[in-house]
């Protein structure tokens, strides 16, 4: 599995990084929808690095251990990443509904200032949630058998090697879980419900069309981080008699799948960033040629 993991590795990185070069280059982008998209890119780089270096050390050096100490600081930086992520999902969902419900309003309610204290505040959030994750494993005495079922450290995995009482770790995780990933989805779906209902009062279906054209990027970058969330879920909730490399497949998915599809889902949604990367593959061929 190293090489098509390291190639998606390598794919997650570079789309991002030319996310956020584009973003950074382009003044038609400096617009909250794109600030947050930017988060979105860091987001996923951080949150890929921190665990795919990892994973192929241990194909390729057959490094099969990890301190304890390591695992809850990697733990902590999964969930937390993932949380922020969540926020910022649900900040884009606002910001289309502002934009499409209330555009004469748009630039006066997301401003640019705005913007930075939602990140600022998605970062506080996700934090303050999930540190006490790894705070409450830190006391458990834990089992002489010690595999966990994925290439890194997940709160659910590491808790089900503990031998003593986790019921306070599993009640907060999933308490933390609810409120932030939980409530997220519910307010992200109670988004676009509005934007739907404003969307069929425009007279014509080509008006509605190309209203609601503006968020179909927004939506398949929400389900691209949902879907391999809630099968992660499942597999830990329902799939303790599979195969380990159902468990190990899962959690890659979860870790790479949003970080390889949301810079190539906003690069086919946005022109900006179309006529960018052509205009870098032109001018690169045209110095290739000469």
């Amino acid at each position: 599995m190293a090489i098509p993991l390291c190639s998606v590795y390598i794919m997650a990185v570079t789309g991002n990084c030319v996310v956020l070069f584009i973003v950074k280059t382009e003044p038609s982008l400096h617009v909250p929808m794109y600030f947050f998209l930017c988060m979105l890119a860091a987001i996923d780089l951080a949150l890929s690095t921190s665990t795919v270096p990892r994973v192929l050390s241990f194909y390729w050096f057959n490094t099969r251990e990890i301190s304890f100490g390591a695992c809850l600081v990697q733990m902590f930086f999964i969930h937390t990443l993932s949380a922020i992520e969540s926020t910022i999902l649900l900040a884009m969902a606002v910001d289309r509904y502002v934009a499409i419900c209330h555009p004469l309003r748009h630039a006066a309610i997301l401003t640019n200032a705005t913007t930075a204290k939602i990140g600022l505040a998605a970062m506080v959030r996700g934090v303050l949630f999930f540190l006490p994750l790894p705070l409450l494993l830190l006391p458990l005495p834990f089992c002489s058998s010690r595999m966990l079922s994925h290439s890194f450290c997940l709160h659910q995995d590491v808790m089900n090697l503990a031998c003593a009482n986790t019921t306070p770790s599993v009640v907060y995780g999933l308490t933390a879980i609810l409120l932030v990933m939980g409530l997220d989805a519910l307010l992200i779906c109670i988004s676009y419900l509005l934007i739907l209902k404003a969307v069929l009062r425009l007279a014509s279906w080509k008006e509605r069309l190309k209203v609601f054209s503006t968020c179909i990027a927004h939506i398949c970058v929400v389900l691209a981080f949902y879907v391999p969330l809630i099968g992660l879920s499942v597999v830990h909730r329902f799939g303790k008699d599979l195969a380990p490399l159902v468990h190990i497949i899962m959690g890659n998915i979860y870790i790479l799948v949003p970080a390889v599809l949301n810079p190539i889902i906003y690069g086919v949604r946005t022109k900006q960033i179309q006529r960018r990367i052509l205009n870098f593959i032109h001018i690169h061929n045209n110095r290739t040629a000469q």
